[in-house]
């Protein structure tokens, strides 16, 4: 097995550490289904996708909020959005706390994943410097120190603070800069081809694909990440 020649790591959150290669929306229909919330998986992509572009746009999220905070807010607007849009019934949606019961469910699945992919993070972070790099919503410090992450980062760039967003490279060039080290000494590890293998190669950093259930449509060009996993541990190898 040969090893990646690389200085530091850089790391995708959502998706990545929280979700060990799930996409958020998968994750949130699987509890959907577990609390028995009466709605298709299509109607429920429209409320996710509906209340992902709410929280681009509203500020609902404020930094002192930890994820179980967040997952309540996203699992609210849907919710909300579900019974606007005829598909659930208010007053069942109301007397089942239909939000409430699937942000609790999501909370506890990332406890349990953390279990697998914490101690990674806290192994490279004993041999590379680490930065942080996350579309996000202005509190992932908050979620780093909730779940006992934040230790193990030396630089946090994320989107809401910086102006810039997943795809566009830019962001990742900002991780590349606040690591310090040349670009192709550096190496990615994020779950989504689109939004973390192609920007990172575009500024020319060494890519782990943490290859999963993703949203799905995506074009996708295995030749292009330097490494594919899927399970987080699994990089370990490649590295120490």
């Amino acid at each position: 097995m040969n090893k990646l020649a690389i200085q530091g790591v850089i790391f995708d959150y959502g998706g990545t550490i929280d979700t060990n290669s799930r996409h958020w929306a998968e994750v949130l229909w699987e509890k959907y289904v577990e609390v028995k919330v009466p709605v298709d998986k299509e109607s429920f992509r429209e409320a996710y996708v509906h209340g992902e572009r709410t929280l681009a746009k509203e500020y609902l999220i404020f930094p002192e909020h930890n994820f179980h905070d967040v997952l309540r807010v996203k699992t609210r607007i849907q919710i909300e959005y579900l019974v606007e849009q005829g598909k659930l019934d208010a007053q069942a949606a109301h007397d089942n706390a239909y939000a409430a019961k699937v942000a609790d469910l999501c909370y506890d699945y990332v406890l349990k994943v953390l279990e697998r992919t914490r101690p990674v993070v806290k192994a490279l972070s004993e041999h590379y410097k680490l930065v942080l790099v996350s579309n996000f919503y202005g509190n992932i410090e908050t979620i780093l120190k909730d779940f006992g992450l934040a230790p193990y980062f030396s630089s946090i760039v994320e989107s809401s603070v910086v102006g810039v967003r997943k795809p566009d490279p830019a962001i990742y060039q900002l991780g590349v800069d606040a690591m310090g080290y040349p670009a192709d000494k550096v190496l990615v590890v994020g779950d989504s081809f689109s939004k973390d293998v192609v920007p990172a190669k575009m500024v020319g950093c060494k890519v782990a694909w943490l290859k999963g259930q993703g949203w799905g449509n995506e074009v996708i060009d295995e030749s292009l990440p330097d490494l594919i996993v899927t399970d987080l541990p699994e990089i370990l190898p490649y590295l120490i």
